[in-house]
């Protein structure tokens, strides 16, 4: 999955691809470089990120989604918390729901996601974006991440969202510190165990700088984001969410030939 942020404040890119054109300029890369799917979003949930209203969300993804359909028939998700602009991102030509409050940050989520009848990913976050990271604490990260995600999967089910549209992501760098995520990398097995396919993402995220200090861009971390990606690859995570396509599909064709050859 090939991020596209339509953002003035993404912690990946800082508004690169706010303009419409290079937005989809962008994605139609990501696909060249072997992206299988497009994920676009208009509103940065990085830590301590504001809130964007749901018309200038709109404004930023509807025609960066109408764009991209019209040059290629990639599956397209939209990434927001909000039903209203993932409504709009549908009719737009998007087919995918991508939420990091698993349907929990907009009353009228769970409905939406029903009636709309798209595959979910439903995303563990503690706390909001604002101050997810000031003082993220767990008894055990593993049972708690899997416990509110069977939850939120239950609910979206009981709304009539059907149990093979759900997704599952652990939410690394969400309301979690270094080794919280390092736990739930080290134990994806647990999450895989629950029965719907898992999304992961790790691109570029802060933690690698925890563990190498001199990253201290999100550019300068993609050494950490190809050997996490790795790891969730090895323990069978369904879909990779990335912002370097093309180096970690190369990462992925190696070890790929390399676990062929076990057999």
């Amino acid at each position: 999955m090939g991020v596209v942020n339509v953002t003035p404040d993404s912690f990946s890119d800082g508004g690169r691809f706010l303009p419409v054109d290079a937005a989809i300029a962008h994605g139609l890369a990501l696909i060249a470089e072997g992206a299988d799917l497009l994920d676009i979003g208009g509103e940065s949930t990085r830590p301590g990120a504001d809130a964007v209203s749901v018309d200038d969300e709109i404004a930023r993804i509807v025609p960066v989604i109408t764009g991209l359909r019209a040059a290629t028939d990639r599956p397209i998700s939209i990434d927001t918390r909000k039903a209203a602009v993932a409504e709009a991102a549908i009719k737009a030509g998007a087919s995918l729901w991508n939420d990091v409050t698993a349907l929990s940050g907009d009353p009228a989520a769970l409905a939406t996601a029903a009636r709309l009848g798209v595959p979910v990913i439903l995303m563990h976050m503690q706390g909001e974006p604002q101050t997810m990271q000031a003082d993220p604490r767990y008894g055990d990260v593993v049972a708690e991440v899997c416990a509110y995600l069977v939850e939120r999967a239950n609910l979206a089910m009981v709304a009539g969202v059907a149990r093979e549209a759900i997704s599952l992501d652990p939410g690394i760098g969400f309301g979690k510190t270094l080794n919280h995520n390092l736990t739930l990398l080290a134990h994806l097995d647990a999450l895989k165990a629950l029965g719907f396919p898992v999304v992961l993402g790790v691109s570029r995220k802060r933690f690698i700088q925890g563990l190498d200090p001199s990253a201290t861009e999100p550019t300068d971390r993609l050494g950490g984001s190809i050997a996490a990606a790795l790891a969730g690859a090895r323990a069978g995570v369904d879909v990779l969410r990335v912002h370097d396509v093309g180096p970690t599909a190369q990462a992925l064709a190696v070890w790929q030939a390399i676990e062929a050859g076990r057999a």
